[in-house]
This record gives C-alpha cells, sequence and structure tokens, in this order.
C-alpha cells in the first residue's frame, strides 16, 4: 500500500503558528486536523482584578490587525454591565472608527494575502512585480482605512482613544473633514477592486453551512444587539452562552466552537453578507449585484468578492457619516461602577467577536470570557478541507497543498499577530 506524505513547513499569508494533518486511505479523507499550537496568551486572566475602564486597552493588544474590534465588543459588554447607553454622534463616530478597521482589514486580505492565489504568485511582492499598479492601489486603499483609524483612535495600531461610555477626545469637524480628501478615490478604488477580484476563477466549491451574524435593525452590522443564523436562530447578545459552546480538541490550543445540539458554524463576511444584504449600502449592493455575487453564496473561496463589496460599503458609510458629522458634547457618557454582568458583540473583519466580563462593586473585573472569530470558524475551516481534499484527490501532492492553503486564506485566519507559519503533513496510505 503506498503511502505519500507531504511536508509544507512554511505558509505565509496566514497570521500565527498551525499545523495541518491530511489523511487519505484508499482513495477516502479519512482524517484532516487543523492544528493551532501557538502557546495561549492568556489575555482573560490577565484582565482579572483590573478595572473595568482598562478593558478596552488590554484587550485592543490582543491583534494588531482588529483592534478596534476588540475595543468595540469592550466596551459594548462594559456599557451592558453598567448601564450606559451610547447613541447619535458618538454611536456614529464608532462606526466610523469601524469602517477604518474593515478597510485596512480586508483590503490587506484581498490584495496582500489572497489575491496572489488566484494570479498564480508566491506573495504580493512577486505580485508586484508584474502589476505594480494593483498593489499601488490597494496600498493607497488600506492607507484610507488607516487615516480613519489614527484619527479617531490616536495613532494606526492599538488605538488609544477608545474609552467605556464614548472617546476620550472627539474629533473637530474639520479634522473629520480631512478624511474625505482620501475617502473620495479609495471609495472608486474600492469599486474597481469588486471588479477586479469577480474576474478571478474562483474553485468550485458549495458548502452548506450555518451562517451566524449580528442584525441590526436597519443597518449593515458592526454592532448590534442581536445574534441570528441561518438556521433560524434569533437571540440577544446576552443569550450567546446558552446556545454556544467552546470545546477543546487534543490537537488544538485553540477551542471550537458549535452551536449547541447543531454542530459548527460560519461567521465572517459571507455570514455577515448572506444575513444582511438587504442591509447594505446601496452603492454596496449594485456593486455586488455587477460582480455576479449571488443573493446566498456558499463558495467560500468567493468570500473574497464578499470581502471587496464590505470595502465599497464600508467607503460609503464612512462619507456618509463624516458629511452629517457635528461633535458629541461630551464626548463619552459617564461610567459609574456597580456589580453586574455585561455582554457585548461587534463584527470584527474576520466575523462575529463576543466579549462577557463579570464586574465587583468597585468595577474591577472579576471575571472575563473572549470568543474571537477564528476559533468560532476553526471546526468549520476543518470541514472546509475534508471537502476541498477529497474533489482534488487527482492533484499533484505541490498542486494539493497550494490548493489546501488557498482554501486556509478565504477565511483570513487570524491565529495570533506574531509568526506566519503552517506546516502541512498529508499521508495517503
Amino acid at each position: 500500500m503506498a503511502r505519500r506524505t507531504i511536508q509544507a513547513d512554511y505558509l505565509a499569508r496566514v497570521e500565527g503558528e498551525a499545523a495541518m494533518h491530511v489523511v487519505v486511505e484508499d482513495g477516502r479523507v479519512e482524517e484532516v486536523k487543523l492544528s493551532i499550537f501557538e502557546p495561549p496568551r492568556f489575555f482573560e486572566a490577565f484582565l482579572r482584578g483590573r478595572a473595568f475602564a482598562e478593558a478596552p486597552d488590554i484587550t485592543a493588544r490582543i491583534c494588531g490587525i482588529c483592534p478596534v474590534a476588540y475595543q468595540m465588543s469592550a466596551v459594548a459588554a462594559m456599557e451592558d454591565a453598567l448601564g450606559v447607553a451610547v447613541a447619535g454622534p458618538v454611536h456614529d463616530l464608532r462606526r466610523l472608527l469601524y469602517c477604518g478597521e474593515w478597510i485596512e482589514s480586508h483590503v490587506l486580505h484581498i490584495y496582500m494575502l489572497h489575491a496572489p492565489d488566484f494570479l498564480g504568485y508566491a506573495g504580493a511582492v512577486e505580485m508586484a512585480r508584474d502589476h505594480p499598479e494593483l498593489v499601488e492601489r490597494g496600498l493607497a486603499l488600506k492607507k484610507a482605512g488607516n487615516a480613519i483609524v489614527r484619527c479617531l483612535g490616536g495613532r494606526e495600531i492599538h488605538p488609544i482613544n477608545v474609552r467605556v461610555g464614548g472617546f476620550y477626545r472627539a474629533p473637530s469637524k474639520a479634522e473629520i473633514a480631512k478624511l474625505a480628501e482620501e475617502l473620495r478615490p479609495a471609495r472608486e478604488a474600492a469599486l474597481a477592486t469588486v471588479d477586479w477580484v469577480a474576474g478571478f476563477d474562483y474553485p468550485a466549491l458549495e458548502r452548506d453551512y450555518e451562517f451566524v451574524s449580528l442584525r441590526h435593525p436597519d443597518a449593515y452590522p458592526m454592532m448590534a444587539d442581536r445574534i441570528v443564523s441561518s438556521g433560524g436562530l434569533d437571540i440577544p447578545v446576552a443569550e450567546f452562552d446558552a446556545h454556544f459552546e467552546e470545546s477543546q480538541v487534543p490537537h488544538s490550543h485553540a477551542l471550537h466552537a458549535t452551536i449547541k445540539g447543531r454542530g459548527g458554524y460560519l461567521v465572517g463576511p459571507m455570514a455577515r453578507y448572506n444575513l444582511n444584504r438587504d442591509r447594505l449600502r446601496p452603492l454596496a449592493l449594485d456593486a455586488a449585484e455587477r460582480a455576479g455575487l449571488e443573493p446566498v453564496c456558499r463558495n467560500p473561496f468567493r468570500s473574497l468578492l464578499v470581502r471587496a463589496v464590505e470595502v465599497v460599503h464600508a467607503c460609503d458609510l464612512a462619507l456618509a457619516i463624516i458629511d452629517a458629522y457635528m461633535p458629541p458634547d461630551p464626548p463619552a457618557a459617564e461610567a459609574v461602577p456597580r456589580a453586574a454582568t455585561g455582554f457585548g458583540a461587534s463584527e470584527a473583519p474576520r466575523g462575529l467577536l463576543y466579549h462577557r466580563y463579570r464586574l465587583a462593586a468597585d468595577g474591577a473585573i472579576e471575571d472575563a470570557l473572549i470568543v474571537p472569530p477564528t476559533s468560532q470558524n476553526q471546526g468549520t475551516i476543518e470541514d472546509d478541507l475534508r471537502d476541498l481534499v477529497a474533489a482534488n484527490l487527482d492533484l499533484a501532492d505541490e498542486a494539493l497543498q497550494w490548493r489546501c492553503e488557498q482554501g486556509i486564506r478565504n477565511y483570513d485566519p487570524c491565529i495570533s499577530c506574531a509568526t506566519h507559519f503552517l506546516k502541512f503533513d498529508l499521508e495517503r496510505r
């Protein structure tokens, strides 16, 4: 009986350290394991004993790519616990800040991490040699997102201006207006990006996911109070723990999340789009229709196209917020400590991000739970890979490895913000 092993020691263009093990026996895929072996970083433990007001700054350090999402979920949970209501210009500023993060994160993924797969390049550097204009467009788009985060957050990475109740300082109308100078050409570049990626040759893979995302009454969700699914789930964020559970698997340091009694599910751009397509900005919806993006997309490779549509949405929404902006006075609502438990969620670029905190009477954090998107998707990634390998067993080892790496990058997995490493091990028996 022939046995074949493929070992790829390094996979660039994903964040963090992981290994994949696939066993094929007699033409059947017997086992798929995506092992995340990076050491735990214990952020939930670090938070215990700290003041509630410190949570946004501490959790922002979890990720250098999507710190705004961690801050927004943290402040939502703290405000829920403390009975703080945020609306009007402060709420709009938070949405604008989120637009900046979606733009910079999605554009980084589209242009630098994933497009090279579809165009046959080893990476963005190689792609830039032949298509410098594409990389320049991507960098200009990302720069517009960075400018928003810098203006509202105080700096581009790990923003420091976000606080429970609002912001430490609200930008002036003139400061906000300057952002429009970069965002108007960025919006045109975003539309061009949709047209560009619509022409990619996407591998055929249709999967029957249960999609899960936030749902807002009248807006495409970035922050919202309800969680919905394509399987009929419609619950307040506070009931997350009653319907979802995490479990440890032997081959991974990351927990696997499932819907109780139902199994794995999918969060992220494709879930957001499928559950909230009717909430897209008209310009983004028109771009999606022009690109041939179906109302319900089940091909994980086409999530790249969904990301591009979300960039159009974020650019257009940002400009609308800027046009209507009036500085809030004061920039933050007062938050008074009390003993309580709070629940919060927001839509990180990679999907639903859930926080839960229990506070003591003096506002000290007694317990913290953070459920990031990648851990929620890990089991579903393995299921995708199982189907992907089964459909491509006729490929040579190198081509099959490439296709599997491409499949993993569909999720833009944020395994960590440190090294980029995937050990790929395939056994053919």
